[in-house]
């Protein structure tokens, strides 16, 4: 009984220190907060602890179910009318986004103790809460994933609203956002609940590689098409907590092992970020004169990673916000679903 009693303390404990770093770095302003305060807390304790604590399976389920819904009700009949207007471009510089991914990814192996799985995950541009979440399920180092995906957003969401005013010579204005016209936290919670529910029992009945991410995904986007979601989404709370979750997952996996890769990995990462950074604003040129919309317009909507900073400088410049999210939730789904299939082509090679 002591023993179970320690137990539900340390697991308090850490869960207490997660909560209080993840709201002390939301006042900082650092994206997705609830996720880096839980891999503090996380890390802390896998470093100080003498015995070795995990987070319950059902957890990371109901976290990666969370993570999910919130991705899939990004999609909305707007978006795809967007890209309907100009899918050619749209379609092509997704799969060049893709493919800079993959070049960094495997790039990445020439550091020691990356393989292609990790390496490719950790690159890959867009999608890094979901990304991190299933990272492990699909046999990647969880732990560098999580970093480096999240290293290079911090670099965009410092770096973009610079590069938007002194390259593309942002200003202040009204843009064009996507209206928010949702129903309240109620219907929120109850379109969170069932679309995690049926998704992951979709996911299971189908067999999908990260059918507790994949699936509520597929079920919050089908839903928000077909207008049955009446347009609500995740609330806030729910959300934070699927973050924190996952960033508890991720932390309490760490090993000093682990840690000293991820060292070691960090000036090869930031060049590579730095490059593939550098590689989609190129990118965004080619979009713009492809798609007749402005530089601005372009370099937003290609900005690989960082979408709720994306979109925050779109609506805050003047530029088309419904243009960039619609491209940018468009590269989130491409890379999600394709995940999968890449760990598959490129595991048997890390073997």
């Amino acid at each position: 009984m002591d023993d179970e009693r320690r137990g539900l303390l340390d697991r308090g404990a850490v869960l207490a220190v997660g909560v209080g770093a993840g709201a002390l770095l939301a006042l900082l302003g650092v994206p997705s907060a609830p996720l880096f305060g839980g891999l503090v807390a996380g890390l802390g304790r896998a470093l100080l602890g003498r015995t070795r604590l995990t987070l319950p399976r059902s957890a990371g389920i109901g976290a990666q179910a969370v993570i999910g819904v919130s991705i899939g009700a990004l999609m909305q009949t707007g978006t795809l009318r967007t890209i309907a207007e100009h899918w050619l471009p749209v379609l092509a510089v997704t799969v060049a986004t893709l493919l800079v991914s993959l070049v960094a990814g495997q790039l990445m192996r020439l550091q020691r103790g990356i393989s292609p799985v990790t390496g490719a995950f950790s690159m890959i541009a867009g999608g890094a809460s979901g990304i991190t979440a299933m990272a492990r399920d699909l046999g990647a180092d969880e732990q560098v994933v999580a970093v480096l995906q999240y290293l290079r957003v911090l670099l965009i969401v410092v770096a973009m609203p610079i590069v938007a005013t002194t390259v593309y010579g942002a200003s202040s204005g009204s843009g064009t956002a996507p209206a928010d016209d949702g129903p309240g936290w109620p219907a929120g919670l109850l379109v969170t609940v069932v679309c995690a529910v049926v998704g992951v029992l979709l996911g299971r009945v189908s067999r999908v590689p990260v059918g507790a991410l994949l699936g509520p995904l597929a079920v919050a986007a089908a839903l928000d098409l077909t207008g049955l979601s009446r347009g609500a989404g995740v609330p806030a709370v729910v959300e934070a907590a699927g973050f924190l979750a996952i960033g508890l997952q991720v932390g309490l996996g760490f090993t000093r092992d682990s840690l000293r890769l991820v060292g070691r990995a960090l000036p090869l990462a930031l060049a590579l970020i730095v490059g593939a950074v550098a590689a989609c604003a190129g990118l965004g040129v080619v979009l713009s004169r492809a798609a007749g919309v402005t530089l601005l317009d372009g370099y937003l909507a290609t900005t690989p990673g960082g979408l709720y900073a994306v979109l925050a400088t779109a609506t805050g410049s003047g530029a088309d916000a419904t243009f960039v999210l619609s491209v940018q939730v468009l590269r989130l789904f491409v890379m999600l679903f394709s995940a999968p299939l890449l760990a598959r082509l490129l595991r048997p090679r890390s073997g």
